[in-house]
């Protein structure tokens, strides 16, 4: 049976406290279960498919039209994360969430906006630190990135990393941007139950883990002044109703058009932190179900539905939002590679 919110809060913040101060793994599933979720995970990979493909490299200036009108320096954006964060899946840079996020906060901004990536396929949280380091090793920390887009945790899920180890590498990581002076959008695990071959028992243990750890995840980081959305929207339910537009080939990444949704969601989240929202639209808004609660009641509350986002506010309290999606803008001048995709989009309609 599902857990209740309340209950679900209380795993959170049990994670999330195992985190802070060093505790081990919390067995949130009983030996059998686990032994049984592995028989089914070996029976769905006959299902699932895979690939070896590295994902497009979609690095660089995007908006540059923007640059003719504005004087300053480009806002720097920076992806870090898994695979999804770094775009498996899909042909194209333009279609990575990168990529996407990038244009769209150019347009926002009136703004060139330059984009570094360095995701890693295959990545844990335990990754973080090590791209971090790449990160901000590259460049003076005056030039640290002025906002950080992180994606992670299906894979720390899907290997048995405890809980409270995954958390606590993406807190030291939120801690670690913050403190190079990046604001800081995690997108929390994904809902893992919603991959279309898993059947039961396992899609609803996946969905049980994936979304606690989405609650503890959303705790630490909001506690080390981060923001986060909620990414159950990316394998939930607009993906179960419809798995053949939103996942890609392999039926676990998403195509182009599960990530242009996963980049709507993120969007505000990551132009509010950037001050580029309307200031109106940061009072919660009770008719869309949006308040100021208690950390662990509102780290629950997004777990279980996707693109919601939760931002700190004053002591144990935070703020939950139900932002309004606006649709990505046209691809325009989509960036440095942006030439080379029309063309080969000409010749594939010719």
């Amino acid at each position: 049976m599902p857990m209740s919110k309340a209950s679900s809060a209380r795993v959170a913040r049990r994670i999330a406290t195992a985190a802070a101060y060093g505790g081990g793994g919390l067995g949130l599933v009983g030996g059998a279960a686990v032994g049984l979720l592995f028989t089914e995970l070996q029976l769905a990979k006959h299902h699932i498919g895979g690939s070896d493909d590295e994902p497009p490299e979609a690095d660089g200036s995007y908006g540059s039209a923007f640059g003719r009108l504005y004087d300053g320096q480009p806002l720097r954006l920076a992806f870090l994360g898994d695979s999804t964060a770094a775009g498996q899946g899909v042909h194209r840079p333009r279609q990575t969430p990168g990529a996407l996020l990038a244009s769209a906060l150019a347009a926002v901004a009136e703004r060139p906006v330059e984009l570094r990536n360095v995701a890693l396929s295959g990545a844990m949280s335990d990754d973080l630190e090590r791209q971090i380091t790449l990160l901000l090793s590259e460049r003076d920390l005056a030039e640290a990135p002025d906002v950080c887009v992180i994606m992670v945790g299906a894979n720390d899920v899907t290997h048995r990393m405890s809980p409270a180890r995954s958390v606590r590498h993406l807190s030291d990581a939120v801690a670690r941007l913050r403190t190079a002076g990046c604001e800081v959008v995690v997108g929390t695990c994904p809902d893992l139950g919603s991959v279309e071959p898993v059947g039961q028992p396992l899609r609803w243990i996946a969905r049980r883990l994936s979304r606690q750890l989405a609650a503890a995840q959303t705790i630490a980081v909001v506690e080390e002044g981060g923001r986060t959305v909620s990414l159950g929207d990316l394998l939930g339910p607009e993906f179960s109703a419809n798995p053949r537009e939103l996942f890609g080939p392999d039926n676990y990444h998403p195509s182009a058009e599960g990530y242009a949704t996963a980049a709507m969601a993120i969007l505000p989240t990551l132009c509010a932190a950037l001050g580029l929202w309307p200031t109106e639209d940061e009072r919660p808004d009770a008719r869309r179900r949006e308040g100021i609660l208690p950390v662990a009641r509102a780290a629950a509350e997004a777990a279980a539905e996707g693109g919601t986002e939760v931002a700190g506010m004053r002591g144990p309290w935070a703020l939950l939002k139900h932002r309004r999606r606006r649709r990505l803008p046209p691809p325009g001048e989509m960036g440095p590679r942006y030439t080379e995709d029309r063309a080969e989009d000409v010749a594939e309609n010719r």
